[in-house]
């Protein structure tokens, strides 16, 4: 398992870089992290379906809090704060990063295409 040496983030443009013990660094967009919060609230309870958690593009960290030395807690300035991200949850976000993201973008697009359908039943 990797372990995060060093977090630096850009208010600006509103990404983390998070680096790794083994030299290499992952830029995540604080909506991707927000998005993708490993708490219950965004992951769902038990084993339903995470969450899909929308409109959160200009959303910015305004703390990043330690969690012993395995985890950090970000606090969204969305009021979003019970995600704890650990290490191992950062590194798995490293590696899967254009699949999650790509999976978000299209349950996005899904949602935008349905939410103005009414199902109509028709009874001869």
């Amino acid at each position: 398992m990797k372990h995060v040496t060093k977090v630096h983030y850009h208010s600006v443009s509103r990404n983390l870089d998070v680096y790794f013990d083994d030299n290499s660094k992952a830029v995540f967009s604080c909506e991707f992290l927000r998005v993708h919060s490993p708490s219950a609230e965004v992951q769902g309870h038990g084993t339903g379906p995470m969450k899909l958690v929308l409109n959160k593009q200009a959303v910015g960290i305004k703390n990043i809090v330690p969690v012993g030395h395995y985890a950090l807690r970000l606090d969204f300035d969305d009021g979003h704060n019970s995600g704890l991200f650990s290490w191992r949850y950062f590194e798995k976000l490293q590696q899967q990063q254009d699949t999650l993201w790509s999976e978000y973008l299209a349950r996005v697009t899904e949602h935008e295409e349905s939410k103005d359908s009414v199902p109509i039943k028709f009874v001869p």
